[in-house]
């Protein structure tokens, strides 16, 4: 049973993860349909690179990997390095950027909601030593052996493809129990680690973390350390009472309600209403214009409707108003834009 406390993960994530997990589960020999099943995923979905899902849609599709795989020791492991840094997107160019171990670390842990990542994770400095906590109290019982597999496999295919050597460890600690083949840890660790532990804790020389990076670039690093700030606000607006008006007003395309019929929908007043979005920096006004930018660009796309019809879909009185708002959405007129096959 999932832990009571809130999660700390966003609610709202990259696909990509989902992806890897489902290839992984079929390169094991499981049908798609045991992958996917009760996740509401499915094949055009995990194909679109840029597609964002639920988090409970992962914690669904690991909880069918786990059913089927979770006798196997460390198949989390296996599933885990698969998840190579170029699989991160500019999070991971952030910190390929960036000018040591240390400072890509730091950076990594500060965006670590743009990651795949339940576990949560910390970096500390004592001394010579360097030491690396995963934390994964919050995940699910039944899953965590998984997760905390997958999590660490991913943290240290990571550290790699930074630094170019194998993370020096010379000491690890794990709340998991010992599995019956230790082969797959040994190999990734290359220390024997302690299991059953109280955390789960990396040790390694504090000196790796000054080991500069060969794709340092502090032009590059500030960019894209800029994208990962503008992403995570975007991903962040997409979840709790954001995310929720914007799943409505996307399923009832053809019923786009004003905020004092929105409001009545989920039994507040409007006032409420607009207050909750505020705080998540958020207001009805830019949930419905990027409601309506989404779904112009898909019935512009399909060629079924004309101008006129899309216009009345979404709530345009006049065919000019729409006219005005998709120019600045794109650039182009509505017309231009079709005719174009963007």
């Amino acid at each position: 049973m999932p832990n009571t406390a809130t999660p700390t993960w966003p609610t709202r994530r990259s696909a990509i993860s989902a992806q890897l997990l489902t290839q992984f589960g079929l390169d094991q020999g499981l049908a798609l349909d045991t992958c996917l099943a009760g996740t509401g995923l499915d094949l055009a979905l995990l194909a679109d690179p840029g597609a964002e899902i639920d988090a409970t849609q992962e914690l669904l599709l690991i909880g069918n990997l786990v059913t089927a795989l979770g006798h196997i020791p460390g198949i989390g492991i296996k599933a885990g390095l698969r998840y190579q840094l170029n699989t991160y997107g500019i999070w991971g160019f952030a910190m390929l950027s960036s000018a040591n171990f240390r400072d890509a670390a730091h950076l990594g842990l500060r965006y670590l909601d743009l990651t795949y990542a339940f576990s949560g994770m910390r970096l500390e400095e004592r001394d010579d030593e360097a030491h690396f906590i995963l934390d994964s109290d919050q995940v699910p019982a039944a899953l965590a052996g998984f997760i905390l597999e997958r999590d660490l496999a991913g943290v240290l295919s990571i550290q790699r493809d930074l630094t170019a050597v194998p993370m020096p460890l010379t000491a690890v600690c794990l709340t998991v129990a010992e599995p019956a083949d230790l082969s797959l840890y040994l190999d990734l660790l290359g220390v024997r680690p302690q299991f059953n532990a109280r955390e789960n804790r990396l040790i390694f020389p504090r000196a790796l973390l000054d080991r500069p990076l060969p794709g340092a670039n502090p032009q590059v690093m500030q960019h894209c350390e800029q994208q990962c700030q503008a992403l995570l606000a975007k991903r962040r607006v997409r979840g709790g009472l954001s995310g929720r008006i914007r799943d409505r007003l996307l399923a009832q395309p053809g019923r786009l309600p004003d905020m004092e019929q929105l409001a009545d929908e989920l039994h507040m007043t409007s006032r409420t209403l607009r207050r909750r979005l505020l705080a998540e920096n958020s207001s009805y006004r830019l949930l419905l214009e990027e409601v309506r930018q989404a779904l112009a660009e898909e019935l512009l796309g399909t060629g079924g409707l004309t101008l006129e019809e899309i216009a009345e879909r979404l709530g345009y009185g006049e065919m000019s108003n729409f006219m005005h708002a998709f120019k600045r959405w794109k650039g182009v007129t509505p017309g231009q834009f079709r005719r174009s096959g963007v």
